[in-house]
């Protein structure tokens, strides 16, 4: 039996809240050279981010007030139409295609990106399958290959946009919900294997991620060509220093850091706030991840557990993934920074997400 408190994790919801401002104030101060430049107009990005943020804000209090068992009886619905929107993204004419990937369908002078909805409607689903097949997990046939099959069935349709990076948190994200669930070691022994080879010959079917792994290992062979974008990220930072040169005061965002304001915007507070503004950034996030975790081991049943782990892990992932990126540590994958990189589909996504996070947090058993 469940029984609602009365108020949901305030901490988590002021981390969040946080993190959204400082994003706003960091989209505006990353993109208004570049929005005058293209759109005549310093505040274009702002005023978007703006809406993007408000139409966020109204789904995660949707969300919050919306008991988070009612996703799991409509889990299959959702996955279903999750897979709908993959499948539509891919055809010409309808699918809009940026920086070489088409990962996007326009509604009127705004765009979703499909693969966003996929990575929460796949938490959802799996989260539901497994709380109630828990008891199948440690068998291969009835309970790890058929989540697995589900999870590579998606990633194969993003990879076919191409969009590595979000595959990549999908399937991470996937695979630590379903070792929480109590899969066996050896099965995910035997999916690594696979999963080597299945990664190195991704990496060879393409020709620009290979350029992308050498850029990462020597982005100075090439400056100008695959290296650019992380020399100029690194150029970015450096001189950041302690304190950073101030804020709006970068250099890199007149038109040398390509993306400013949305997967390298982290490189933008760098340089500008410096490595205080950048650690209390990052604190932000290990905050969130802490009460994340606090809420899913608090969880009433299996299916909260599982949906809160999900949810943090997801986010967790994918800002290692980009701070990683940033400062050079992993190839360039195209990840946005939750709650701080400019984008509608990611910043609502997200913020529906953690929405999610504050319900499960106002249950508890009795």
């Amino acid at each position: 039996m469940l029984k609602m408190k009365d108020k949901p994790d305030y901490t988590l919801f002021a981390i969040i809240m946080i993190l959204l401002i400082v994003g706003i104030i960091m989209v505006f101060s990353s993109s208004y050279v570049w929005a005058e430049y293209k759109y005549s107009d310093t505040f274009y990005f702002l005023k978007r981010q703006l809406l993007f943020a408000g139409a966020g804000i109204v789904a995660m209090f949707f969300t919050m007030m919306t008991p988070y068992n009612t996703w799991g009886k409509y889990a299959k619905v959702i996955l279903l139409f999750c897979f709908f929107l993959l499948l539509i993204v891919l055809i010409p004419g309808i699918g809009m295609t940026r920086g070489g990937a088409q990962s996007w369908i326009g509604v009127g002078a705004f765009s979703i990106q499909p693969s966003e909805f996929m990575k929460l409607g796949m938490i959802m689903f799996l989260s539901a399958y497994l709380a109630a097949k828990q008891k199948y997990i440690t068998s291969f046939k009835k309970g790890f290959f058929p989540s697995l099959m589900l999870v590579f069935t998606a990633f194969g349709l993003i990879m076919l946009q191409p969009d590595l990076g979000t595959g990549m948190v999908l399937v991470l994200t996937s695979m630590l919900i379903i070792f929480v669930a109590g899969a066996r070691i050896s099965h995910f022994i035997g999916l690594a294997i696979f999963g080597l080879i299945g990664f190195a010959l991704l990496i060879l079917s393409a020709p620009y991620r290979i350029s992308r792994i050498t850029a990462f290992l020597n982005p100075w062979e090439d400056p100008l060509g695959d290296g650019f974008q992380i020399i100029q990220s690194l150029y970015a930072i450096g001189p950041g220093g302690l304190m950073g040169v101030g804020l709006g005061e970068s250099l890199q965002k007149y038109f040398y850091l390509p993306e400013p304001q949305t997967d390298f915007i982290f490189a933008i507070l760098g340089e500008e706030l410096g490595f205080i503004g950048g650690s209390f950034v990052i604190g932000l996030f290990a905050l969130l991840f802490w009460r994340g975790i606090k809420i899913a081991l608090e969880a009433p049943d299996l299916f909260g557990r599982f949906l809160a782990l999900g949810i943090v892990s997801m986010l967790t992932i994918q800002v290692m993934i980009n701070v990683s990126v940033v400062i050079g540590l992993i190839p360039v994958t195209g990840i946005t920074l939750p709650f701080l990189s400019y984008g509608g589909s990611s910043l609502t996504l997200t913020l529906c997400s953690v929405g999610i996070l504050l319900n499960i947090s106002r249950y508890t058993k009795v």
